[in-house]
C-alpha cells in the first residue's frame, strides 16, 4: 500500500497545507510596497503617493478595514485609487469606511469591472486556457449576461463629496500646496469601457506632473500613453497573478499584459517613448476565490522623486 499510495497522499498532504496557507494566512497577510520613481522636474520636492487597488471587499472582512484605515498613518500627499472596490453588492457600507480616513487626503479614482459588476463563479483553469487562446474579458470573449450590478453610483458620490476626482475617460487636477497634478484617466478595458479619443492629447501644459490612470494594464491603454508622453502610469486589475510559483511567478495576469510585468514597477515603451508603470497587486480577492499564494495583499507608497 505505501508503494502504490504513498507519493499520491504525500502530494495531496502538500497541496491540502498549500491551500490552507493561502486561504487562511496569507490572503489576510497585508503588505506595504515601497517604490521609488524618478520622474519629477528638478528642484522639485519629492511627492510621496499612496496606490490602493483591487480592495474586493466583502461584508465581514474587518482584517482588510482596519489593515487600509491604517494606511492613513503613512500621511501621503495624495492617494490614487485604481479600482475595483467591490466584490459583495452589500460591501460599499464597509468599503467606505474602510478607505475614510485616506478619504481625508486630495486624491483620485477610476473603476474597475468588479465596481459595476458583482464577480461570478468561475472555473480557475479558465484563465489559463484564456491566456493561451488570448481571450480576456470582453476582449475576444461573448458580452456577460445575468450578471448582478453593483451600487456603484454610491461609491462615486461619495469619493466625490470627499473631493476625490474621478478620471474614468476624464483629465482632472490636484492642488497641492503650489504643486499641480495633471491626472488623466481610462474606464476599465476589461470591459471595454475606455475611451481613450476622449483624453489623447498628452500631458497638460502648466502642470508640475502629469499622471496616467487606468484600472487594467491592458497594451492598447499602455500604448497609447506612452506614445502621448506620460511619465507614469498607474494601473492594478492583475492580483500580481494571485495565485503564483515560488520562484517562477505568475502564471496569468487576466489581461494581454506579459507575467514579467504583472505587478510592481517596470517600463513600457511606445511610439519611441518610454514610461514608468506601476502594476498594484491589489489586497483583495474575488469572493469567489478567496485564496493568495507567493503573492500577499498589498497597497504602495510610491515615492516620486526628481529625474537623474
Amino acid at each position: 500500500m505505501r508503494a502504490r499510495y504513498g507519493v499520491p497522499l504525500t502530494l495531496t498532504a502538500v497541496g491540502a497545507a498549500g491551500l490552507a496557507y493561502a486561504a487562511g494566512f496569507e490572503v489576510r497577510s497585508f503588505r506595504l510596497r515601497r517604490v521609488t520613481v524618478p520622474v519629477l522636474p528638478r528642484g522639485m520636492r519629492p511627492l510621496r503617493v499612496l496606490q490602493v487597488s483591487d480592495v474586493h471587499m466583502v461584508s465581514g472582512q474587518r482584517k482588510k478595514q482596519r489593515w487600509l484605515q491604517s494606511l492613513a498613518g503613512l500621511r501621503p500627499d495624495f492617494v490614487i485609487n485604481t479600482g475595483d472596490n467591490l466584490s459583495d453588492p452589500e460591501g460599499v457600507p464597509e468599503t467606505l469606511d474602510a478607505l475614510g480616513p485616506l478619504m481625508e487626503f486630495p486624491g483620485a479614482y477610476v473603476f474597475g469591472s468588479n465596481d459595476y459588476y458583482g464577480p461570478k463563479l468561475r472555473n480557475p483553469v479558465r484563465y489559463l486556457l484564456e491566456r493561451a487562446q488570448g481571450r480576456h474579458g470582453l476582449n475576444g470573449n461573448a458580452p456577460a449576461v445575468g450578471v448582478v450590478h453593483n451600487p456603484w453610483e454610491e461609491l462615486r458620490d461619495a469619493f466625490d463629496a470627499a473631493g476625490w476626482v474621478g478620471l474614468s475617460n476624464s483629465r482632472g487636477r490636484l492642488k497641492l500646496e503650489g504643486i499641480e497634478i495633471a491626472l488623466t484617466g481610462l474606464d476599465d478595458p476589461h470591459i471595454k469601457r475606455d475611451r481613450y479619443a476622449e483624453v489623447a492629447g498628452g500631458p497638460e501644459s502648466g502642470a508640475d506632473l502629469s499622471l496616467a490612470v487606468v484600472h487594467a494594464p491592458y497594451l492598447r491603454s499602455l500604448d497609447a500613453f506612452t506614445a502621448d508622453g506620460y511619465p507614469l502610469i498607474l494601473a492594478g486589475h492583475t492580483h500580481g497573478g494571485q495565485l503564483c510559483i515560488p520562484f517562477y511567478g505568475a502564471l496569468v495576469t487576466n489581461c494581454d499584459i506579459d507575467t514579467d510585468r504583472v505587478k510592481g514597477l517596470s517600463t513600457h515603451t511606445a511610439a519611441g517613448h518610454t514610461s514608468y508603470l506601476h502594476v498594484s497587486a491589489g489586497c483583495g480577492t474575488n469572493r469567489y476565490t478567496p485564496v493568495r499564494f507567493a503573492c500577499p495583499p498589498e497597497a504602495t507608497l510610491l515615492t516620486l522623486t526628481a529625474r537623474d
